[in-house]
């Protein structure tokens, strides 16, 4: 089974998803399961994992909503307000919908970097492992010493890291990055989705050559048992389009082993998100 473990979905209104700004006009507008479809019909792609896109209970309801009516979407990941003081009443309430397989909150945009080592937040994650949902860490590469002291709190909680904390390719940044993706991967429940790259190249001339150093430092601090393919579509769609989004990854893994691919592909975000695969 191929899985696209990360996908987005949005009735486009402007105060909801401000994040897209004038750069990115192509995205203001609905992306729909039936936009979808098709493009993992053309690359042979079986399931996806739906991701937030925005912080409202409103949007991961409607998300679950959509998970439910279309099959080749196995599970949500969603937001809930982790700092709430009735937390694990509103998981239990989520969870008990099998497609709600983990929760994200968009660290990258909080004014306060280390929000997330706050108690309130900390308490909320700590509610998220006796319900099997895993956290989805959204951060930018200053983040990402911060989120070594962040999961270090939690011994059985399941993290992945989304994009690979957006790495500075259109710069050619990489060693300080590096250096702490491979501090951060020491922490043997935290996986890494190889995601959102093309976005961080330069949108208009990049090439494969320009991903593949990026790539190669992902495949050492996580080995191919802890990485997982994921488009980041429709947002990928501003430096390339589905298919050649997801042919860069596909191509690089030809190097490695038949057993290495499938899982990158498709193993290991059932092995993670297995809520909504078994």
């Amino acid at each position: 089974m191929t899985v696209d473990a990360h996908q987005h979905f949005w009735r486009y209104e402007p105060r909801d998803y401000a994040w897209i700004d004038e750069r990115m006009n192509v995205l203001k507008r609905n992306f729909l399961p039936g936009d979808l479809g098709p493009l993992l019909r053309e690359n042979a792609v079986d399931r996806t994992i739906a991701v937030q896109a925005c912080q409202t209970d409103a949007e991961t309801q409607w998300l679950l909503q959509l998970a439910a009516a279309n099959p080749f979407i196995a599970g949500v990941v969603g937001w809930v307000d982790l700092q709430a003081d009735d937390i694990e009443d509103r998981l239990e309430l989520l969870a008990a919908d099998a497609k709600l397989v983990g929760i994200r909150h968009v660290l990258q945009s909080e004014p306060d970097d280390a929000f997330m080592l706050r108690p309130e937040f900390r308490r909320g994650v700590a509610a998220l492992a006796a319900h099997g949902l895993v956290y989805d860490i959204l951060i930018y590469p200053r983040h990402l010493p911060i989120a070594w002291d962040f999961v270090g709190h939690f011994a059985t909680q399941s993290f992945v890291l989304d994009h690979l904390a957006k790495p500075e390719i259109s710069s050619r940044s990489i060693d300080e990055w590096a250096r702490d993706l491979r501090r951060l991967a020491q922490h043997p429940n935290v996986w890494c989705k190889v995601s959102g790259l093309v976005t961080e190249a330069d949108w208009q001339r990049w090439t494969a050559n320009d991903l593949e150093p990026y790539l190669d430092v992902a495949f050492e601090c996580f080995g191919a048992g802890r990485l997982i393919a994921g488009s980041d579509w429709p947002v990928c769609t501003l430096a390339g389009d589905y298919s050649r989004t997801m042919t860069v990854l596909r191509d690089y893994l030809e190097r490695r082993t038949p057993e290495e691919r499938d899982a990158v592909l498709g193993g290991n975000a059932q092995r993670l998100y297995k809520r909504g695969f078994f």
